[in-house]
Order: structure tokens, then sequence, then C-alpha cells
């Protein structure tokens, strides 16, 4: 039985798998979560990450207000389902992840430059002051992610190197730093293998650590007559080199089929952006992008998803 690394978190949202649902990871029946009301003069709320944080939960979110520009709020919540956005915005640009590393909280987000896509990073203690470092990733990436703690005493990040336009390079990477300013060891990690995955892959939540290895959420890209569809898909990755996979599935875990993730600004998109995670009982709350639009909400155990990936696992 697969078992979460990490800390206990009694008050994670939670739903009980549908009875005679097959698949391992179900949707919460109040999706989505947050939308454009949530904030005004937002045009879309989506693409956003939350941690534990205090008695409840804090979160940084991406917000496309109503000039289009790209934005990125903070949010607090006590179930970590109704939230609170503030209304000052603390960076341009979009799809936000964070993760908390020895008492600090470390924020990655892209941000949008005359040259193309650079990967941001910030860090904060009570998600009111930030300290801005150096970008991470210049140029061109989307899809910055770091690990939750240092590997061999240097932080991680992985990243999806790409060109100037939105389609093109579409592996994952990763590379290291001792102080985050200066980035290095770039190590390739996976690119599409299956159909549903076959235009670009992305890291997605904060890796999760468990006695098998990382677990990494990502999203896949499928390109048909009607455009990008995004998918949810996962894969485990070694804890001490993490540039290497262990086992992925070959088929998605969560794909559009639902009208709030079939329907929006863009059609078609699961994305998943954060994971909350209980290691008591192996409970992990999934966040993800709906449409462009919205923020959805889903549910799986560690324990369900790594048997999923090993029962579908590419890797021979």
């Amino acid at each position: 039985m697969a078992k979460i690394i990490g800390k206990s978190l009694k008050n994670i949202p939670w739903q009980a798998k549908p009875a005679g649902y097959e698949y391992p990871v179900w949707r919460y029946d109040g999706n989505p979560v947050i939308t454009r009301d949530n904030l005004y003069f937002a045009n879309s709320i989506f693409n956003s990450a939350v941690v534990p944080y205090g008695d409840g939960f804090a979160g940084v979110f991406r917000v496309d207000i109503r000039t289009r520009d790209q934005v990125i709020v903070t949010g607090f919540s006590k179930d970590a389902i109704n939230w609170e956005l503030e209304d000052r915005y603390i960076f341009e640009g979009y799809d936000p992840r964070i993760c908390e590393i020895d008492g600090e909280y470390y924020l990655t987000w892209v941000k949008l430059t005359p040259h193309g896509t650079v990967i941001g990073v910030a860090s904060t203690k009570d998600f009111k002051e930030w300290r801005e470092y150096e970008d991470a990733c210049y140029p061109v990436a989307r899809n910055g992610v770091l690990f939750p703690r240092k590997i061999n005493g240097e932080y991680v990040m992985l990243i999806r190197p790409c060109d100037r336009g939105h389609t093109p390079y579409g592996d994952i990477f990763l590379m290291h730093s001792k102080d985050l300013t200066y980035w290095g060891k770039h190590r390739f990690v996976m690119s599409p293998v299956k159909n549903w995955e076959m235009t670009k892959v992305g890291a997605g939540p904060t890796p999760i650590e468990t006695d098998e290895g990382w677990l990494l959420f990502y999203h896949g890209v499928l390109t048909s007559c009607n455009g990008f569809t995004y998918s949810m898909g996962a894969a485990i990755l070694d804890k001490d080199e993490p540039w290497k996979v262990l086992a992925r599935a070959d088929s998605f875990l969560l794909a559009p089929h639902e009208l709030y993730e079939c329907v929006g600004d863009v059609p078609n998109v699961v994305f998943p952006c954060a994971a909350l995670t209980d290691a008591d009982t192996g409970r992990t709350a999934i966040y993800y992008g709906a449409a462009d639009t919205s923020v959805a909400l889903a549910f799986t155990t560690v324990d369900e998803t790594v048997n999923y990936i090993k029962a579908h696992n590419l890797i021979k």
C-alpha cells in the first residue's frame, strides 16, 4: 500500500468515491468551486494553487480581468472550498504553483516579457509581503513547478521549455539551484508518448512524496480537428534522481467530460495545478482549471492512483 511521506491534514476537503465508479479520480459534486463571481472585475479565475496555511488554507489564483490582462491574487479559506479572494494583484502573469519549504511559501508562475514567457519565483511567510527572486528560466518556459523540499541539498524545479508560440517543445525537463538564483544541471524527464498527450506535457501540482517515489500529476494535450484537449495524467519519479521516471500511466486519469470542463473561454480543458494531501489517510484533493474559466476539485487516494499507474504502466 503506497503511503504519503508528509504531514497530517485532518481538514482536507473530501468526498467518498461514488458507488460503482471505477476510475481512480472522481469529481467534487459541487464543482466548480471558484468562478468569476468570487472577485469583482474578473472575467475568469482558473489554473490556481492552494496550500495549508495556519488553521486553514491559502492560495494564489490566476485571474484574467475584464481588460483580459492576466494577474495573480491571493485568497484564504477555512475549508479549502469556500474562498475569499483579495482584490490586490500581487504579480502579473499566469498559472501559479505554490509549495511550502522549511516554513516559507514559494510561488512560481509564468511571467510575460517582450521576449517570451519566463518562470518567476517569489516567496512569502504571510501572503502579504513577497520577496521576488531572479527569473528562473529566461527565455523561454512554462509550467515551473518546485519540488517541496531540497533534493541532495538543492532546490529542484520542473519546467517545460517552449518557444515564443504556444505548442512547440512539448517535453518536461528539470533543473537545480543551490540559491534560487542560479539554475543549471538540466535533465530531461519525459516526452509525450500516447495519443491523449501527444502535443505536449507539463508538470501540474507540486510533486507528492511517497514511499514509492515522487507522485507527479501532469497535463497532457491532444490536438484534434476541434483544437486542443487538456487532460490529467500521472507518473512516479525516482526520489533521489527525479528525472528518472519509474512508472507512468498510459491513459489519462481525468479528461474534459463535464459541461464546466467542455464549455468556457477555452473549451475542453482539465489543467491540474495543486493537490492537498493527508499523510494519515492518503486522501488527495486535486485543484484544476476547467475550460480556462473556473477552478474545480477532484479526489483520489495516493494508493489508488499509484495502483492505477502500475496497472497501466507504459514503461516496460
